[in-house]
């Protein structure tokens, strides 16, 4: 039988790697200048990244339930919170070409501080 905690600590597993996810989208995407680059980046080294993520919350700290074989939670743990998180930053957040920087707050003219 599975608790109400255990429901509760696999949804802050989900919760914390699409966040892991949308966050390593959005510096993928902001850091790398080719058109290709985000994307193989984002589908590398994002999975292991929730992996590794995955292993701590539910290993160490026993978040969540035995959700039954491997494959199970390669889609639940790794797969989902990739798609949410990507799609978080590629389709809600403003493409990192769009947003406006504030102005310098130094001139090359006027004395550093």
């Amino acid at each position: 039988m599975v608790s109400v905690i255990d429901v509760v600590g696999l949804l802050f597993v989900l919760g914390v790697n699409a966040a892991a996810a949308a966050l390593l989208t959005r510096f993928f995407r902001v850091r790398l200048d080719t058109q290709w680059g985000p994307i193989v980046f984002t589908l590398l080294i994002t999975p292991v990244v929730l992996v590794l993520a995955t292993l701590f919350l539910s290993g160490v700290l026993g978040l969540g339930f035995n959700l039954g074989s491997t494959n199970a939670v390669v889609a639940v743990a790794v797969v989902l919170p990739l798609a949410l998180g990507a799609a978080f930053d590629y389709f809600w957040m403003p493409a990192p070409d769009e947003v406006e920087l504030p102005a310098e707050y130094a001139r090359e003219d006027s004395p550093r501080r």
